[in-house]
């Protein structure tokens, strides 16, 4: 099934367009929950599951708010970009090959950062939000949706060319986005068990 995505764009955009919608509601009602937390710093945040699951504990700390302003509304921005671009190119529209590129660099920027920030809020905050797996996990499915639409777009030299083409066509990008998925797991299922 897998292998058809590549030939499929359309499908790839719908899969664009799913997860930027998932990560954009997710993000917002993160923002919600830190307005909420601003009002009344005491109040009892729906996303506030457990001692582990804990949105009160990530939102106070400055890993929430790197640039200054909170890390959801960033994510939101992203998210209704993505969200834009995969609608306009699954309901036919073209996207020109430069802003697919920069929407996969973008997407790839929130990987990592995503990636940190996860790997602070399980060993330095000890805590996880809901929202933020949701958005990560979005975050991942829209890189591996972008990279499948434009590793044929990116020039190389002919061996990490034939590099890409084995692996897209054996599903090892799938399996990359599953492993730094299943990472993250196995890092809290460690710190929290």
């Amino acid at each position: 099934m897998f292998h058809k995505l590549r030939q499929k764009p359309k499908l790839l955009y719908a899969i664009i367009t799913a997860a930027g919608l998932t990560g954009f509601l997710a993000s917002f009602l993160q923002m919600l929950e830190k307005i909420e937390l601003l009002k009344n710093p005491s109040s009892v945040l729906l996303c506030n599951i457990n001692a582990i699951f804990s949105c009160s504990n990530i939102l106070d700390v400055w890993q929430s708010s790197v640039f200054g302003f909170p890390n959801s509304l960033m994510c939101i921005i992203f998210f209704v970009v993505t969200l834009t671009a995969g609608l306009i190119a699954w309901a036919g529209g073209s996207i020109g090959r430069i802003l697919r590129l920069v929407l996969m660099g973008l997407a790839w920027f929130f990987v990592m950062f995503g990636f940190w920030y996860l790997w602070q809020s399980i060993f330095e905050i000890g805590a996880l939000c809901i929202y933020c797996l949701v958005c990560y996990a979005a975050v991942l499915t829209i890189s591996g949706a972008w990279l499948r639409l434009n590793y044929k777009d990116i020039k190389f030299n002919k061996k990490i060319e034939r590099f890409f083409d084995y692996v897209v066509s054996n599903n090892f990008d799938i399996v990359f986005w599953l492993f730094i998925a299943t990472l993250i797991a196995i890092e809290a299922t460690i710190q929290f068990a």
